[in-house]
């Protein structure tokens, strides 16, 4: 059983090329890509949310514990039921939302176009926190996130005085605990490292210059380890690039399309030549 995932309408017209875009833990797609949504005039965006997150129904308790993949797939069909079940699509995630999308992209290589990675890695396995966070929230419930999380979420770009802190603090309370339990769990069998190379479509890993949870070494290793990666950081900005900083990032990702055009454009220039 899939789990279930909200998508979201976010700007643009259906004739356009499909962008789609993917959350945080923690946030909601409206609050965290809605600005950049707007500002990407030449797209039809549509945004998804995590279980138990905005829109997203909360996990059924005793359905199966989630995975990357099993998100992946759940993505793919609720956009395949918004846009069409052969639609291709760029894709850009941030964190949790940057991981599935490099799952998406390496499993459905014919439905992903382009990828940007905001603030994510390919090895969140690694971490050894994510048991004792699911187990946090299990126990007490959302406020020991909601008091802790600004600190890991935001750069110099956004200070202490900022409503944007606020309004994401809003958004996170209202989060499902057990579902936030179930995609923390999900991030620790998360590791795609060996598979990195398989990976068919131009990259764009955003890092933010001032985050501490996946920090701009960590994207210059995933640039790196893909065929077509390229690496772009953001002074002032934490973990949360499309929140903190809309109108670069909404900058970067035309860019990139151009550039992803551009190559596929070479591709079957080298294919027809070829034949």
């Amino acid at each position: 059983m899939l789990p279930a995932v909200a998508v979201r309408h976010l700007a643009g017209r259906p004739a356009r090329p499909l962008l789609v875009v993917g959350p945080s833990l923690g946030t909601t797609v409206d609050r965290l890509w809605g600005p950049v949504a707007s500002a990407l005039s030449g797209w039809n965006v549509l945004g998804w949310d995590l279980p138990g997150h905005g829109a997203s129904p909360s996990v059924d308790r005793l359905a199966p514990a989630l995975t990357l993949s099993s998100l992946g797939e759940g993505v793919l069909a609720a956009v395949s039921e918004a846009a069409g079940p052969d639609v291709a699509f760029a894709y850009a995630g941030d964190s949790v939302g940057g991981a599935v999308g490099l799952q998406l992209a390496l499993d459905h290589p014919e439905r992903v176009t382009s990828l940007a990675v905001l603030c994510s890695e390919a090895a969140f396995g690694t971490w050894a926190t994510w048991p004792e966070r699911a187990a946090l929230v299990r126990s007490e419930g959302m406020a020991p996130i909601v008091a802790s999380s600004p600190a890991r979420w935001f750069g110099s770009r956004v200070g202490e005085a900022d409503p944007r802190r606020a309004a994401a603090a809003v958004d996170l309370a209202a989060v499902d605990p057990e579902s936030y339990a179930r995609v923390c769990e999900a991030l620790a069998g998360f590791d795609v490292r060996a598979r990195l190379a398989e990976l068919g479509v131009p990259l764009l890993a955003v890092a933010g210059a001032d985050d501490v949870a996946t920090p701009p070494t960590v994207l210059a290793e995933l640039a790196a380890a893909v065929p077509d990666g390229r690496l772009e950081v953001l002074p002032g900005v934490g973990h949360l690039a499309p929140y903190e900083a809309p109108t670069e990032v909404a900058a970067l990702l035309r860019g990139h399309s151009e550039r992803s055009s551009a190559a596929s454009r070479a591709r079957s220039t080298s294919s027809s030549t070829s034949a």
